[in-house]
């Protein structure tokens, strides 16, 4: 389905992940060239699943599944900093929110403005229904597309920092942005689709 500006206006859905259900389509997602960054590549369905149940299960981490029209399209996780991936690196604030997103790699026809729309979705879920004051965002420094969807969302890079990933090292560009900084960025003026919902 092709979006046009006079397109009928799709439904966004974000749903708690649920490992055996979701695992075989995300590791199709990561196994995708467009997710090289995620450095899950190589990973069966049943790894895929064990990551999601350790993430589901983790007090401090949480898996989503977004859903546009009723279909699988996109992955987000969303963790406490304090606590997972950037303690001692990132000098964490209360509210403050962790986020990941992945999309699923385009099938068909393009969807005009979808990056734009799930990550907007995304970010507008963790401020209105997670109840983020501030999202935090560590992405790979050599992935200069994130980082401009990034700054078009109202991120301020801060600083580079070495995080661990799982016993793999990589240099991150740490980035933060507030609920003003979003509401007032480029993307969120710019994102044809409404908020998502659960």
């Amino acid at each position: 389905m092709t979006l046009l500006p006079d397109a009928e206006v799709p439904v966004i859905a974000i749903v708690p992940a649920d490992p055996r259900r979701d695992a075989p389509a995300l590791q199709r997602w990561l196994s995708n060239p467009h997710a090289a960054f995620w450095g899950m590549a190589d990973l069966d369905v049943d790894a895929v699943c064990e990551y999601l149940a350790s993430v589901v299960t983790d007090p401090y981490q949480d898996a989503w599944l977004g859903l546009i029209d009723g279909v699988p399209t996109f992955f987000a996780e969303t963790y406490d900093p304090a606590h997972v991936l950037l303690r001692g690196i990132h000098d964490s604030l209360p509210g403050d929110l962790g986020m990941h997103v992945l999309i699923a790699p385009p099938s068909g026809h393009p969807r005009h403005g979808l990056t734009d729309a799930v990550f907007a979705a995304v970010m507008a879920w963790c401020f209105d229904e997670l109840g983020a004051q501030r999202v935090v965002v560590e992405p790979d420094v050599r992935n200069e597309p994130i980082r401009r969807k990034n700054t078009r969302a109202g991120f301020t890079e801060l600083r580079e920092a070495l995080v661990d990933e799982g016993g793999h090292l990589k240099t991150a560009m740490l980035s933060v942005c507030t609920r003003d900084d979003f509401a007032a960025s480029a993307l969120a003026r710019s994102a044809p689709y409404p908020k998502a919902r659960a």
